[in-house]
């Protein structure tokens, strides 16, 4: 029983001796403060970099998988990315340029090991 009243005012006095600040920790200043540019953690995927000479048109914006190819084409290269993707929101979409969703096909079709069966829009 003692021990146990020891370590609870052991704990407890250490505990205080956290919260308050001491001569030589200096109180945070009030006032607006710079937020830190957001870090990538250390065990995240690479991040692919699309050639903007490929994504941009004549006035600089993005072009769709559908103004680049037509709605039935862009249809079609869809409907392989959703089937081919593991990703939990693959950039499967007409409105994204042609070219990412073509890496995102490339991409999921070479996680395949060698000689593993491999789905059939791979191959097309």
């Amino acid at each position: 029983m003692r021990r146990t009243v020891l370590a609870l005012l052991v704990v407890t006095a250490l505990a205080a001796a956290c919260q308050q600040p001491t001569a030589e920790t200096p109180a945070a200043e009030p006032g607006p403060t710079a937020a830190a540019p957001p870090m990538m953690p250390a065990d995240a995927p690479p991040q692919e970099e699309i050639d903007p000479a490929l994504t941009a048109g004549a006035t600089g914006e993005p072009v769709s998988c559908l103004d680049q190819i037509g709605p039935e084409a862009s249809a079609r290269l869809v409907e392989r990315c959703v089937a081919v993707s593991p990703a939990t929101r693959p950039p499967c979409n007409a409105a994204n340029p042609c070219a990412l969703i073509q890496g995102e096909i490339d991409r999921a079709c070479e996680m395949y090991a060698p000689g593993e069966a491999r789905p059939t829009e791979c191959g097309a």
